[in-house]
Parts: C-alpha cells; structure tokens; sequence
C-alpha cells in the first residue's frame, strides 16, 4: 500500500492530527530550495490544471481537483524595468495588497501603477495575483495555487457567496476547475471556477483550523516567486469583463 493510500484509508484530513508542517519543515527542508509544490493554471484557455506528480518532469493533469482553502493573500510586484526572467526582486512589492515596500512604496490602492493603463496593452504596471494555499484529501503537505486576474473576480464571488452562509473557506472542500473565457480584446485566457464539494466534518475543522495558522505564520517566509511574475507578464490584462481595478480581498 503507498503512502497516499495509508493517509486515504484514514478518512478525508484525519491525518493531520499526527501531522505538524512547521517541525516537519525545519527538519526535511532546512537548507533546501523552494517550498511548496504548485498548482499550474494553463494560459490559452486550455481547461487542464497541472498539479505534481510522483516525478518532478511529469505533473498530473485533471480538469477538476478538490481540496481545503487553508489560507489565502494577494501578491503584488513591480518592476521598473521589463521584467526579462531571473531571480532579481521586485523594486517593490507587497503580501497584503494594502502596504508596497520598496520603490515607490506606500498605500497601493493610492499608487499609479497599481491602476490600468500604467502598463502594456492596458494592464497594470503593477502586477497583481492571488496566492491560495490548498491541501487536498489524502495529503499533508499544501499547495499553491496563484490566481490571475481574470480568476480573482470569480475567486472573490466564491468567498462571499461562503461568508453569506456564515462559512470561511477553510470549512469546505472545495472543488476546482476551469473554462475558456475572452478577454475585452478578443484574448482568450483559462478562468479558474470553484464551488462546494462537501462541509468539513467537527472532527476535521479542528484539524484544519490548526494547520491553517501555520500555513499563515508561514506564508510571509514563502518569497516573491518569479514563476507568478512571468505568468502574470504573460496574462497582461485588465478585468475580463470590466476593465476595472478588482480590490483584493483583505
């Protein structure tokens, strides 16, 4: 029996009650590169998301997964010059969309170039995605999702349809999939989905609950990524169906 089979055949996130990710971070990946393994949103309007497989060079595709949203914030990067690939900084940058540190730094939602049209093809200079941790059943270890814009709207009206039944979205397992969708400019680009698979039950809240803290205390140490600042060059667009700025959710 494999080790996922082991963790399945004790009941959706039972686990984790023997299970604490910042001891078995510091122990196995003290000294080592990256941290959590990433859920790929194609570009093109393809309807397939990779998640990891068992080898690095081959991820499992699927058109539909589910798991628990442990936690999530808003990334925001710019860069004064294009930014062409590499492991450089942003000049600024910010983890709560509300703060930028660097050059310009201040208040973001005051800042020019955290508006349309301060970049190419309309978009924002500023580049802004959404970064969700995820564990699914059968896992320990979480996952990164990073939203783009033309998945924030839809992201946001996922969360207040849950907050309007008194749930956060780390009390469901929710399911995620993808359609094709255009852009004002005729740009096709994937548009993640979401909805509710199932309620957590009491026993797995608890559980839950706990490694949601820690994923948050651990957030901050999870660095800007250049993988999000190349797809995020890629999208370049505004709101899909508005052109409008989409105001991080806090």
């Amino acid at each position: 029996m494999s080790n996922k089979e082991e963790l399945t055949t004790k009941g959706g996130f039972l686990a984790l009650a023997e299970f604490n990710m910042n001891e078995t971070m510091a122990e196995e990946l003290e000294g080592l590169e990256g941290g959590f393994d990433r859920v790929k949103i194609p570009a093109g309007g393809a309807t397939m998301f990779e998640l990891p497989g068992d080898e690095a060079d081959e991820p499992e595709t699927v058109k539909e997964f589910s798991a628990v949203i442990l936690y999530h914030h808003p990334v925001l990067q710019y860069y004064k010059e294009k930014y062409t690939g590499g492991s450089n900084p942003p000049d600024c940058g910010s983890f709560d969309g509300v703060t930028g540190e660097g050059e310009p730094g201040g208040v973001c939602a005051n800042c020019p170039l955290n508006q349309f049209g301060s970049g190419e093809n309309n978009s924002k200079a500023c580049k802004t995605r959404r970064r969700v941790f995820l564990l699914r059943e059968g896992e320990l270890f979480p996952l990164i999702l990073s939203l783009p814009t033309g998945s924030m709207r839809e992201f946001s009206r996922y969360i207040k349809r849950l907050l309007s039944k008194g749930k956060k979205s780390n009390s469901v397992v929710t399911r995620f999939s993808l359609k094709k969708a255009t852009n004002n400019s005729g740009i096709a680009y994937s548009q993640a989905q979401f909805s509710v698979d199932r309620p957590l039950t009491s026993e797995e809240q608890i559980l839950i609950s706990k490694l949601s803290e820690q994923v948050k205390g651990y957030s901050r140490r999870v660095g800007f990524d250049m993988e999000e600042q190349e797809q995020a060059e890629a999208e370049a667009m505004a709101d899909p169906e508005t052109g409008e700025v989409i105001p991080p959710l806090q």
